[in-house]
């Protein structure tokens, strides 16, 4: 297997916080408008979630992106680094993009929050396994 393709997963994860980034603010604009809100009246993250209830899906995945993402970003680098990448990782890291595109298709548009927890499950333990395969491979 070539040693970049375990990278690839990393760059759909990124695209799509670009993407949600984009939503965020396309969605926040627009209330701002309808509801002639002022940008100074969104002075702080409390404000901004009183004025803005109707984009707050968009807004509260963005952030998301940011949370076990994060263990998704470490896992991918640490496998390129050591070069321990195989099918299996490759999957897992795939699979779990998979799943951050569901949850925030999700988040963004009808909210669902049985469904949106189990997809961030779902995807959250691919990360915990990816951990585990890693560490076996790594350290036995």
């Amino acid at each position: 297997m070539p040693t970049n393709i375990i990278l690839m997963p990393l760059f759909g994860q990124v695209l799509l916080t670009f993407i949600m980034w984009v939503v965020m603010y396309k969605t926040r604009i627009g209330e701002m408008k309808a509801k002639k809100i002022h940008p100074q009246k969104l002075v702080d993250k409390t404000k901004a979630k009183e004025l803005l209830i109707g984009v707050a899906g968009p807004a509260d995945n963005f952030n998301n992106l940011f949370e076990i993402p994060v263990l998704f970003y470490l896992l991918t680098i640490v496998i390129y680094i050591t070069q321990s990448g195989d099918k299996i990782l490759l999957g897992l890291l795939t699979a779990f993009v998979i799943s951050r595109y569901i949850h925030s298709y999700i988040q963004a548009t009808h909210n669902t929050v049985i469904w949106r927890f189990k997809v961030y499950s779902f995807g959250t333990t691919l990360i915990w396994v990816g951990w585990a395969v890693l560490g076996f491979k790594l350290f036995s």
